[in-house]
């Protein structure tokens, strides 16, 4: 791992009638769009789903790390992650967040073991540890 701070810039562009499409250097775009809760059309990956996407991603990556340095074998791991949209204090947040994982290893014996580091996994994951960062606003006006 390089050393930290790491900095990560994601672009995003739209007009009133399409998408909006997030770059980042070296990796090719997407297009997002507003979830059916939000009257979208569903056939897109939302901020919603990308947040909760992260943290799924970041687990399972989180694991492999941690499982590594234990030098624990494991065969599959699988996760869904829920996420719960709510209004509080005026305010739309996520709310709550599930992780429901699923993990197979080779024998019985080794059964406590990965309970214990599934639960570093959660602990220790950086997206489950920046959920409830502050966000920073730096607005830049363009007038055409």
């Amino acid at each position: 791992m390089q050393s930290l701070p790491h900095l990560y810039s994601v672009t995003a562009n739209a007009n009133p009638e399409s998408y909006v499409t997030l770059s980042t250097e070296g990796i090719a775009p997407i297009e997002s769009a507003p979830p059916v809760q939000f009257g979208g059309p569903g056939d897109h990956w939302s901020p919603e789903d990308l947040l909760v996407a992260a943290l799924a991603d970041c687990f399972i990556l989180t694991f492999k790390a941690v499982s590594r340095a234990s030098k624990f074998d494991w065969q599959s791991l699988s996760c869904t992650v829920d996420g719960t949209l709510d209004r509080i204090e005026k305010a739309t947040q996520f709310t709550a967040f599930t992780i429901k994982a699923d993990l197979t290893v080779a024998s019985d014996a080794d059964q406590e073991k990965a309970q214990k580091l599934l639960e570093k996994s959660e602990h220790v994951c950086l997206i489950t540890n920046s959920l409830k960062a502050p966000v920073h606003l730096e607005a830049r006006i363009v007038v055409a």
